[in-house]
């Protein structure tokens, strides 16, 4: 049974940041995908950033590039996503994903688990 631990998340205002975090198995982690996706209100669920987690391959989508970061730590099977400058545009659920195993749709489309989500809220 694989499981997804989110934390962080809240309220800050525009230009601020905020740290997400998202924990997983040992086994799901290794050589697989990691990665976060948003939905925001009366919208479509969107890809944010995806690491692979042997190569530490990266994706993100036009609207966060130069503005988030994704990172891993490996030792603890943890993904984050750092949130920098962030605008009201941003306001949304954030889930972790993860998978599948596949470096070049790695963020891009899904994921084949979920986590339960986080809101984070951007405005003054």
């Amino acid at each position: 049974h694989v499981q997804l631990v989110e934390s962080g998340g809240g309220s800050v205002q525009p230009g601020g940041s905020l740290k997400l975090s998202c924990r997983t198995g040992g086994m799901a982690f290794s050589e697989n995908c990691m990665s976060w996706f948003r939905r925001a209100p009366g919208k479509e669920r969107e890809p944010v950033a995806g690491i692979y987690t042997d190569d530490g391959r990266t994706y993100y989508a036009d609207s966060v590039k130069g503005r988030f970061t994704i990172s891993l730590d490996n030792a603890k099977n943890t993904v984050y996503l750092q949130m920098n400058s962030l605008e009201s545009d941003d306001t949304a659920i954030y889930y972790c994903g993860l998978g599948p195993r596949n470096r070049q749709a790695c963020g891009k489309y899904t994921a084949n688990y979920w986590g339960q989500g986080t809101q984070v809220t951007v405005s003054s």
